[in-house]
């Protein structure tokens, strides 16, 4: 039941990070986006991943934090996308 609830949690946050990519590529700046922001989540999805190794908890809620990670890479990417475009302009 855990591991039901913890992925409940995982694709209810995970469900935002797609609608914040799109944003911010459609934006095309970094200004309304938080560096350490995006930089604390990814940890925390690091730190979820290492304990679920740690634990030898191989399964499906690993797998919905590698998605979230992935996503939240995504963004980190765009981030320093569009800070480049923002030096470039500003």
């Amino acid at each position: 039941m855990s591991g039901i609830l913890e992925t409940a949690m995982l694709v209810c946050f995970g469900l935002s990070w797609p609608i914040n990519l799109i944003k911010n590529i459609k934006s095309k700046t970094a200004k309304s986006t938080s560096l350490k922001f995006l930089l604390l989540i990814t940890a925390g999805y690091i730190c979820g991943i290492a304990a679920k190794i740690v634990n030898s908890q191989y399964n499906y809620v690993l797998a919905v934090y590698f998605l979230n990670l992935a996503v939240v890479g995504a963004n980190l990417v765009v981030y320093f996308i569009n800070r480049r475009n923002d030096k470039k302009t500003g």
